[in-house]
This record gives C-alpha cells, sequence and structure tokens, in this order.
C-alpha cells in the first residue's frame, strides 16, 4: 500500500530570522504547531521534521522530540540528498514537501495537491507553479521516483538547495500539474521570514485559537475583519529567493 509522509523542512540557522521555528506559538514551538496542523491532512500518513545535523539544529530536534514528533537529520547545505535519506528512513512512496516557515498552512489544501497528484498520476504536484495561494499555504507533492531522479540529475547547487527546482524544470520531462486556489490570492503574505511576520501569524492564530481546525477560509475573514493586519509586514513574496533562473525556471514558490 502506497505510503505518503509529509516532510517539514526546518532549521535554526535562517539568515533572516535565526532560531525562527522554534519560537512560540500559542503555547508551543512554530514548528509545532505547524506540524499539529498538517497532522490534520486525512490523505497522510505521517509527518516529519527533516533538519540537519548541524550543532545548532540540537534545539529543534529538542523541541520536535518534546512533542513526540519524528525527526530526520541529514546534511546541512545539500537539502535535496537530505529528502532522499528522510524518504527512505520513512518508507515514503509519496513524498510533501512542507517548509518550516508555514505555520498556517492549511491541512485541506495539503489534502488538495496529493488528491491531484493522485488524479492526474502526476510525478510532480503543487500549488506554487504557479502560485495562487497566500505565501506561507505552499504545498509540494512528488513521487519517490521523482525525487530519486532529481537526485541522480540535478547538478547545480540551487537545484540542491531548493530541493525541487530540478523537477520543476522543462529539461526534468516530469509529469506535473499544479491546483489553483479559487482566486489569486498570492499577494496575501502568511509566511515567517521576520519578527514581524510571525507579528501577524500570531494575531491571526489567537484570533483562531478557539478553533484549531480553521481553514484558509477561516484565515480570510480574520483578514477581512481587520484589513491592517497585512500592512504590519510589508514584503515581497520569495524575496529571498532573487536570482537567475535554474534550467529555464525561475525561482519561485519555494523557500530555504
Amino acid at each position: 500500500m502506497s505510503r505518503t509522509v509529509a516532510f517539514i523542512q526546518a532549521r535554526m540557522s535562517s539568515s533572516r530570522f535565526p532560531g525562527k521555528v522554534i519560537e512560540p506559538l500559542q503555547g508551543q514551538p512554530m514548528i509545532v504547531y505547524m506540524a499539529c496542523r498538517a497532522q490534520r491532512a486525512c490523505l497522510l500518513d505521517d509527518v516529519v521534521v527533516v533538519t540537519s545535523t548541524h550543532a545548532s539544529d540540537d534545539p529543534l530536534e529538542a523541541a520536535a522530540a518534546a512533542a513526540s514528533l519524528p525527526t530526520f537529520r541529514g546534511e546541512l547545505d545539500d537539502v535535496l540528498s537530505r529528502f532522499v535519506g528522510a524518504a527512505r528512513a520513512h518508507r515514503a512512496d509519496v513524498v510533501v514537501r512542507l517548509t518550516g516557515d508555514c505555520p498556517l498552512v492549511d491541512p485541506a489544501v495539503v489534502d488538495l495537491v496529493i488528491q491531484a497528484q493522485r488524479e492526474q498520476q502526476a510525478d510532480y504536484a503543487s500549488n506554487i507553479d504557479p502560485p495562487s495561494y497566500p505565501d506561507g499555504f505552499d504545498v509540494e507533492c512528488c513521487t519517490l521516483d521523482a525525487l530519486l531522479r532529481a537526485d541522480r540529475h540535478a547538478r547545480q547547487g540551487p537545484e540542491r538547495e531548493h530541493v525541487t527546482l530540478w523537477m520543476r524544470s522543462e529539461a526534468s520531462g516530469l509529469r506535473r500539474c499544479n491546483v489553483r486556489a479559487v482566486a489569486d490570492l498570492s499577494h496575501l503574505r502568511l509566511t515567517v521570514d521576520y519578527p514581524d511576520d510571525l507579528e501577524v501569524v500570531r494575531r491571526i492564530a489567537e484570533q483562531a485559537a478557539h478553533d484549531q481546525r480553521f481553514d484558509l477560509y477561516d484565515v480570510l475573514r480574520i483578514l477581512a475583519a481587520d484589513p491592517q493586519l497585512l500592512t504590519l509586514n510589508p514584503h515581497a513574496r520569495n524575496e529571498g529567493l532573487t536570482g537567475p533562473s535554474v534550467q529555464g525556471t525561475p525561482f519561485n514558490g519555494d523557500k530555504p
């Protein structure tokens, strides 16, 4: 039986906001808050935190262990190989990639991307190519075979760091599909790259705290009622990934 596992990519050494993944959010480390939300996805068999073997990530592993979250540790600078190791260690046939700066991730959106991959028999599915969901609701899904092919063929540094760049290139030859939101919401910034991002997320989480099963539409209702929230973090989408294209694929929708 096929096994679908979500791997949350996270590290303590973020250049823009070091240690953000264990900053408190609703009384628990942000990475734990995010993992608990991801675990509600109906089509996932497991959720694993994927970090590096660098000593700086010891506190992250400790935070995950305290919450009984499984963790895999691999190379700091070769995230693609880290994912391969994690997929093998946790017997994943289908790999769902999430990044630890997306604590408001919607389990229903995770399920939508997994379902699209299954129905279209895609090697790679996402909601980021092009993006239409808010920044912070990014989900990617690929088969183990696609991940192993990427590991064999991806050679450029960015391709090793950002995991799915090679998969999204035309040169990969992979079958791809994209899930679109009902409206273009890609201008909304709900990720955490800076302290002001975290303040926005904290305010949303606090207003939704009465129901931990809140979804994207609940978040949109909160923003509609308090539009000033989105003036607190005026950063461009994926501004940490500006740079040249890789094999014709621009840097978008993917964060370290």
